[in-house]
C-alpha cells in the first residue's frame, strides 16, 4: 500500500513552510518573510501516531500573475494538488480572506478533493480574530486556528487528515496480485520492458527522455500468476531536474516504490551503472523491496568470453550494500530474457514473505558463534541469547543479546551471511534489530 500524499497550498507568506518545518520535524523548507521564497515543492515523509504519509511544501499561488515565476509556481502547485489525497489550504488567520484566497478556494473545489482548511498564525485559539469567522465564506468548512510558529493546533490538523482517509491509513489488504515498479534513469527502456511483458503497445515507448510523466499500473497474468506492472518516469540527478513536471514524476516514482513488492531497476548496459543507478537502488533498498537489475540494451554490447560475468560482478562491487539483489541481462527490443525476469520476480516476492521457525534460527546461530566468536570489548564478549523472526516484508529478526552496543556491525554482517547461506532470501534485504535482555520488540 502506498504512503498518502498531503499537499500544503495557499497565497504567499501565510506561512506553510514554517507548518511543513513543524510536522517534519526539521527545518527542510526556507523560511522567510518574503513573499515567493518556497519556489519549488518540496517533499519529506512525515508521521502521525504511527502513520507514514508524505508531505509536500509548495509555492504561493497568485493567481492573476502573469511573471513567468509565479505561474511556474501555479503549475506546480496544481500539480501537487493533482496527486495529493488531502490537500491543506493554508490561509493567514490575522490578515483575514482575501481575493486572492478566495481565488484560491475557487480552485481548489474544482479539484474535487479532500481539503482541509487551516487559519495559521492564531497565536491565541481561545481569542480568534473577529475576521476569522470570515474563511468559512470559501464553502470549505470549518477552519482550523492554528499556530505553525508556536505549534499550536497542529494535531488537530493531523488528526482530521487521518479521519479523511482511514483506508490509506489502515491495515494493508491481502492482494494476490505482485506488484512490480519499474525504476530507473530515463531513457534505459523501462517502457519498452513493460511492452515486451504484456506483449502489446501498453505504454507510450519514445526515446526522448521524460516521455514518461506518471506512473502507469500494467496488470498482466502469467502461469496462473497475477501482475500488476508499475511504470514510473525516469529519476534524473536532482541537479538536472529543471523542467517542473519532471520533479513531479521524481515524487510519483519515490510512491510507486512504496508501494510494490519488487522493484526492477533498469541499468543502460551500454552506458553501465552510474552514480544515479546507485541512488534509486538506495531508494529501493531502503524501502525495503524485493530488487532485481536489469541490465537492459544488452544486445547493443559487444561480448567477449567473460563479458556478462565481468559486469554482473562490477555491479556487485558498485552497489555492495545489495549485493542479495540478482542480476539479469535482456533486451527489451529483442525479448531476451524478460519471461525469466518475471519468474525472478515472483520468486524474490516469495523470498520477502518466507518465515524461518525459531528452533532453525537458534540451531543455525549457535553453529555460527561457534564457527565464529562474537566480538568483545573491553573484556566483555557479545552474547546472544535468542533469536526469533518478527516480521515480513522485509524478512525481520529480533535478537536477544547481553549487550547491543557490543554488535559490531560486521558481526551483524556475519550472521546475515549465514541465514542466506541457509535459506537463501535472494533479492530481499533482511532486517535485524538487537535488543537486550528483557527489552520488547517495538513494531
Amino acid at each position: 500500500m502506498s504512503k498518502p500524499i498531503v499537499a500544503i497550498v495557499g497565497r504567499p507568506n501565510v506561512g506553510k513552510s514554517t507548518f511543513f518545518n513543524r510536522i517534519c520535524g526539521q527545518r527542510i523548507s526556507i523560511v522567510e518573510d518574503t513573499p515567493g521564497v518556497t519556489r519549488d515543492r518540496i517533499i519529506a515523509e512525515a508521521e502521525w501516531v504511527g502513520h507514514h504519509f508524505f508531505l509536500i511544501d509548495t509555492g504561493g499561488i497568485e493567481p492573476d500573475s502573469k511573471e513567468i515565476i509565479p505561474a511556474q509556481m501555479r503549475m506546480q502547485a496544481e500539480l501537487a494538488m493533482d496527486m495529493a489525497d488531502v490537500i491543506l489550504f493554508i490561509v493567514d488567520g490575522r490578515d483575514g480572506l482575501t481575493t486572492a484566497d478566495e481565488e484560491v478556494g475557487a480552485l481548489l473545489r474544482r479539484k474535487n478533493k479532500h481539503v482541509i482548511l487551516v487559519a495559521n498564525k492564531i497565536d491565541n485559539p481561545r481569542k480568534l480574530p473577529d475576521n476569522f469567522y470570515d474563511f468559512y465564506e470559501l464553502g470549505l468548512g470549518e477552519p482550523y486556528a492554528v499556530s505553525s510558529a508556536n505549534a499550536l493546533g497542529l494535531g488537530d490538523v493531523l488528526d482530521a487528515v487521518f479521519d479523511l482517509m482511514p483506508e490509506k491509513f489502515g491495515a494493508e489488504e491481502e492482494e494476490d496480485d505482485i506488484k512490480i515498479a519499474i525504476i530507473g534513469k530515463p531513457n534505459v527502456g523501462k517502457s519498452s520492458i513493460v511492452n515486451a511483458f504484456v506483449g502489446e503497445e501498453r505504454v507510450i515507448v519514445s526515446n526522448i527522455a521524460g516521455t514518461t510523466r506518471d506512473s502507469i499500473d500494467t496488470p498482466f497474468e502469467k502461469d496462473g500468476q497475477k501482475y500488476t506492472l508499475i511504470d514510473t518516469a525516469g529519476i534524473r540527478r536532482r541537479v538536472k531536474v529543471t523542467e517542473d513536471v519532471e520533479k513531479f514524476s521524481v515524487v510519483r516514482a519515490i510512491a510507486a516504490i512504496e508501494r510494490c513488492d519488487v522493484a526492477l531497476l533498469v541499468i543502460d548496459a551500454v552506458e553501465g551503472i552510474t552514480e544515479q543507478d546507485k541512488r534509486i537502488a538506495g531508494i529501493a533498498h531502503e524501502a525495503g523491496k524485493g530488487i532485481i537489475v536489469v541490465v537492459n540494451k544488452w544486445d547493443l554490447v559487444k561480448k567477449e568470453t567473460n563479458t556478462m560475468r565481468d559486469f554482473e560482478r562490477q555491479i556487485k562491487g558498485e552497489l555492495i550494500f545489495m549485493t542479495y539483489a540478482p542480476v539479469m541481462f535482456t533486451s527489451a527490443l529483442k525479448g531476451q530474457r524478460l519471461p525469466q525476469v518475471i519468474d525472478m520476480a515472483k520468486y524474490v516476492a516469495e523470498m520477502r514473505t518466507m518465515r524461518v521457525s525459531t528452533g532453525q534460527l537458534n540451531s543455525l546461530v549457535q553453529d555460527a558463534m561457534m564457527m565464529n566468536n562474537p566480538p568483545s570489548d573491553k573484556g566483555k564478549r557479545l552474547k546472544i541469547y535468542y533469536v526469533t523472526q518478527i516480521g515480513v516484508q522485509p524478512p525481520l529478526f529480533s535478537f536477544q543479546v547481553n549487550d547491543r552496543e557490543l554488535m559490531h556491525f560486521s558481526y551483524a554482517r556475519y550472521l546475515e551471511n549465514k541465514i542466506r547461506d541457509a535459506y537463501g532470501f535472494q533479492g530481499t534485504s533482511l532486517k535485524f534489530v538487537f535488543r537486550n535482555r528483557g527489552e520488547k520488540d517495538d513494531i
